[in-house]
């Protein structure tokens, strides 16, 4: 039969424990037991004043901001809501149940003052990947790196282009955040210094961000988050916001590189990147540091119409020359100038040729240079390094390698479709800068609770 109407009976007392109330087997447990926040007090001690109200402990918004990060909750607002109705967030924040839930206005405070002026979300990024370490699941002998464009939270119809935009006609101290950021960053190699170029358009909200059509389709206004990540288990050692341009992101690598030397002393056997990273430039400075490049060469050199290209020829290092396949020499200079200009460019690219009577007069010229009169090789600055790479790319590690990448490919994906980072929320290349810090912290935070779950529990009886 049917039973009786449920109906809410009040007691005067109740025993409740949220401890009894999370599922042994919730994410959050697992990710509990590799949170350390107690360095996070001695950190910010300095941006405390000693006298006034006692603030919201900070530990509590930390803790508050990983959950929004591991669960996709983009909105600070919905964080709140959330927390106050979730057991087991409440659980995870160290709230009771009567405890009051912070108001969403004091990240915002928190986040424009004293968290960034402390590097607070750096340090809670490198806490977590020092724990990573010290489970064990980052070598430091193979590491990727992957760059990744982020939509900005602008558009097209709040934007000037560039020939109606002159930075100097604003005025610093009446300037939005974004803008006095912007032009804080105009000097960085990150953001303004990394190309004299100016984009098409320029947003007003956020002019830092970067109009780009990348993706082949409509365009959008975007920041780049770069990863470097250890291959054993796919742990981001360190991450970097940048302009949505090549140059950017490539230089972004070696600051990311001496950043985990010094910080964690962390110096990768290689580095394993998509065609991006293959300038000239990049390449020597891995070479130099004794730093393999796994690294596909972006290479014109080949031809289409069956003659000889410019790896038929042998490089002679010591005498600065090329030898033919017939045994010519092919010279960059063989005199030399007095008048500067027809010396060395400067460029870094040097042009080596051959004889014009020597051509001419060689039975293999129609397989070599049949519509010139003589034949011409460019060769770069860093050729040597890209020869480094080629010959890498001919291994079986690199094989192994082009596979691995794909694993700072996936932490993207991941980053975008279960954490909800397609759109950043936050202004700025500060803001940029700290939500791509909170999601890298939130994903090695999850890492780690995958690998090493929380032990079960058995249920009482």
């Amino acid at each position: 039969m049917m039973g009786p109407r449920q109906e809410a009976q009040p007691a005067l007392f109740y025993e409740f424990s949220l401890e009894d109330h999370v599922p042994q087997d919730h994410l959050l447990r697992s990710i509990d037991r590799f949170v350390d926040l107690s360095s996070i007090r001695a950190h910010l001690a300095d941006f405390y004043s000693h006298t006034g109200r006692p603030s919201v402990d900070p530990e509590l918004l930390i803790r508050m901001l990983l959950v929004g990060y591991c669960f996709g909750i983009r909105s600070e607002r919905r964080l709140c809501d959330e927390v106050h109705l979730n057991l087991a967030y409440r659980w995870f924040c160290r709230l009771d149940l009567s405890d009051k839930v912070p108001d969403h206005s004091t990240f915002s405070k928190n986040r424009h003052g004293r968290f960034r002026d402390s590097e607070l979300l750096r340090h809670l990024f490198e806490t977590a990947v020092a724990r990573c370490i010290e489970e064990g699941l980052v070598s430091g002998q193979r590491m990727a790196v992957v760059a990744s464009l982020i939509e900005a939270d602008a558009n097209k119809q709040n934007s000037t282009p560039k020939e109606e935009w002159h930075a100097s006609q604003i005025d610093p101290a009446d300037a939005p955040r974004a803008v006095r950021e912007y032009l804080d960053t105009l000097d960085e190699a990150a953001f303004g210094a990394a190309s004299e170029v100016q984009p098409k358009f320029t947003s007003h909200s956020d002019p830092a961000s970067q109009w780009t059509a990348a993706r082949k389709g409509p365009a959008f206004f975007s920041y780049s988050g770069t990863y470097l990540i250890d291959t054993d288990h796919g742990v981001i050692v360190d991450v970097e916001a940048t302009r949505s341009i090549r140059q950017a992101e490539v230089g972004s690598i070696k600051t990311m590189l001496k950043r985990v030397k010094e910080k964690f002393d962390l110096h990768p056997e290689r580095l394993i990147a998509d065609t991006a990273y293959s300038t000239g430039p990049m390449l020597g400075w891995l070479v130099d540091r004794k730093i393999a490049p796994h690294i596909p060469v972006f290479d014109k050199s080949g031809r289409s119409d069956g003659t000889w290209t410019r790896a038929d020829f042998e490089w002679d290092a010591e005498n600065d020359q090329y030898i033919c396949p017939e045994g010519h020499e092919l010279k960059q200079f063989r005199r030399n100038y007095s008048d500067p200009n027809r010396g060395p460019t400067g460029k870094g690219v040097a042009k080596y040729r051959g004889l014009k009577l020597t051509c001419q007069a060689c039975p293999s010229k129609p397989r070599c240079c049949p519509n010139m009169d003589f034949r011409s090789i460019t060769r770069e600055e860093h050729e040597d390094a890209r020869q480094v790479a080629r010959d890498i790319a001919k291994t079986h590690q690199y094989d192994i390698s082009m596979k691995l990448r794909k694993k700072v490919e996936m932490l993207f994906a991941h980053l975008k479709g279960i954490l909800g980072l397609g759109r950043l929320r936050l202004l700025g290349p500060c803001g940029a800068n700290d939500e791509f810090l909170l999601a890298a912290t939130a994903q090695s935070l999850r890492k780690l609770a995958k690998i090493l779950p929380a032990p079960q529990q058995s249920k009482k009886a």
